[in-house]
């Protein structure tokens, strides 16, 4: 365990490569996420090699490949509440999309949408 709700192996590059290293800011934005709507969060993708963040078509400077971004979803919440609310609480990077929201620790404020 990494946190109270989070392993490291949530955030594990999916390419295989054993790429883990999250930063500890991004972890404390994922406790008050999962605290608030007192459910577990979900971590679609996390750490990218990379290799692997190109081969998926990541962006070129991704926060995935700093070990500072998740793509994340709670059941049963809208992605743009989970949103809404990672905003309210300061996180500097967040991203919506219609299936999950982007949050990462970026040094200064980002905000975009898919839509």
């Amino acid at each position: 365990m990494i946190s109270e709700h989070f392993e490291r192996r949530e955030f594990e590059c999916r390419c295989g490569c054993g790429f883990d290293t999250v930063d500890v800011e991004l972890i404390k934005y994922l406790e008050k996420i999962r605290n608030h709507f007192n459910d577990s969060v979900r971590v679609s993708s996390g750490c990218r090699c990379q290799e692997y963040n190109r081969v998926i078509g990541g962006a070129t400077k991704s926060q995935h490949i700093l070990g500072r971004a998740a793509d994340i979803f709670v059941a049963g919440v809208e992605s743009a509440h989970v949103a809404d609310y990672a905003e309210l609480i300061g996180v500097p990077g967040v991203g919506r999309y219609k299936s999950f929201t982007h949050i990462d620790s970026r040094g200064n404020i980002a905000r975009w949408s898919d839509r």
